[in-house]
């Protein structure tokens, strides 16, 4: 069976999606399409498809839809529109569904999508102009075959609301979408290759970029020597993400302590993140699955956007969001707006505001050094019972058998047996763990 395969182009979370999917789909003959941060992503993971294909003209994309057997969307929603008018059965799948914010009402988007014409891709387009992009993935789960969603707080209640409403697809409650293969067959007892981890992401999206609005990733390379000079048990720090890919990789050297700068291939992160004594992320949801399923308890640095903001106000109550950093911290009075793209510019203006300042920048790196000064202390025990917390919140049914289930529906043959255990881990007891989801 051929599928086509694409991903929000928005950070590294929905790419990383895209690819621990992909990954259990590997008896199929799997086509990515997709451009910028997502493409960097799939082209640095070749092993997760059969074919990477540059988004280009509509015209192109539709010829190419039209020779698939199955579509897979993680939270690209022109991808699920393009696969709905070319008459193809699409799987939309989202890790950020009690996200997206709206204007509309539920029922008037699943009217619009219950009258939306089927003729061509720029007659659906023009139909839907009206939705914002949050609205437009909201709508694109309803025209879906069907919807995969990744469990969090209001989740389950936004599902219901969406159920209420009948007509559209079975909405999917899933747990972890992340690489259970890669993760199951980490080595977690070797010798740690750094004492620090720190993974930004992806960092790209509909606003930040490596040379545009990049206040964010100047602040941190202003901060990078300061750590190394405040933190002298950290003498080997890997710094991973999307703005240190290719040319931009660097190293720093502070008081023979050094920070290597780099893009990794995602299984070698994977490799890093399950042996490092300490690990600090940007709060995305994927690269926090994917530590829960190492073990691994976290510490959240500050927002690059607002879904950053959204992600840690709901997990305020868990260890791992009282030991965020958080921009609160050093301008606890600048309000970050609810809205997707003016809240993310909101974080770029106080990103350059700390940089630039240096009284700022002290209380920066003073609140950091405390938030870092409290996660170094926790307990083995506390770390454990943080890590527990987590997976009892967000746990889910395995996208494993989900995607099983679906795929048996689509293929006629019979589905893999459902499963309640999400984690991948030293505990994990789950039966379809690594199952590839392939043609008898």
């Amino acid at each position: 069976m051929r599928i086509v395969m694409g991903a929000q182009n928005c950070g590294f979370g929905p790419a990383a999606e895209l690819v621990a999917v992909s990954r259990l789909l590997r008896d199929h003959e799997r086509v990515f399409v997709g451009d910028g941060v997502a493409a960097a992503f799939a082209r640095r993971n070749p092993d997760a498809f059969d074919d990477i294909r540059e988004k280009s003209e509509s015209a192109e994309i539709d010829e190419l839809l039209h020779t698939t057997d199955q579509v897979v969307s993680v939270m690209d929603a022109d991808l699920v529109l393009q696969a709905v008018v070319a008459g193809r059965p699409v799987v939309m799948v989202d890790s950020l569904f009690g996200f997206w914010q709206l204007q509309l009402a539920p029922a008037e988007i699943r009217e619009l999508c219950a009258t939306m014409p089927r003729t061509s891709y720029a007659a659906a387009n023009d139909h839907l102009a009206g939705l914002s992009p949050h609205e437009r993935i909201v709508a694109a789960h309803l025209l879906a075959t069907h919807s995969v969603v990744q469990n969090f707080p209001g989740v389950t209640q936004r599902a219901a609301e969406f159920t209420a409403l009948g007509g559209g697809p079975v909405i999917h409650l899933t747990g972890s979408i992340i690489d259970t293969e890669g993760l199951r067959t980490t080595a977690r007892g070797s010798e740690p290759a750094h004492d620090l981890l720190i993974n930004v992401g992806g960092f790209k999206n509909f606003l930040l970029d490596f040379d545009v609005n990049n206040a964010y990733v100047r602040l941190l390379l202003r901060w990078i020597p300061d750590l190394l000079l405040d933190w002298p048990r950290f003498r080997s720090v890997l710094v991973c993400g999307g703005p240190f890919g290719g040319e931009r990789q660097r190293t720093v050297t502070v008081a023979g302590r050094q920070a290597a700068c780099r893009f990794l291939q995602q299984r070698e992160l994977l490799q890093v993140a399950a042996t490092a004594p300490h690990y600090l992320l940007a709060p995305g949801l994927t690269a926090l699955h994917e530590s829960l399923a190492l073990d691994q308890l976290p510490m959240a640095i500050h927002e690059q956007h607002a879904a950053h903001v959204y992600t840690m106000r709901e997990l305020d109550g868990t260890e791992f969001g009282r030991g965020a950093a958080r921009f609160g911290d050093v301008l606890p009075d600048h309000p970050v707006p609810e809205d997707d793209f003016a809240g993310t510019a909101a974080l770029v203006e106080i990103a350059a505001r700390v940089r630039e300042d240096d009284d700022l920048y002290a209380v920066f790196r003073r609140t950091f050094n405390e938030r870092i000064e409290h996660y170094v202390s926790l307990t083995s025990t506390q770390r454990r019972e943080g890590v527990e917390e987590l997976r009892k919140l967000l746990d889910g049914e395995p996208v494993q058998s989900v995607l099983a289930r679906i795929f048996a529906e689509e293929t006629g043959h019979p589905a893999a047996t459902r499963s309640t255990c999400t984690w991948p881990s030293s505990g994990y007891k789950g039966g379809a763990d690594g199952m590839s989801l392939s043609n008898p």
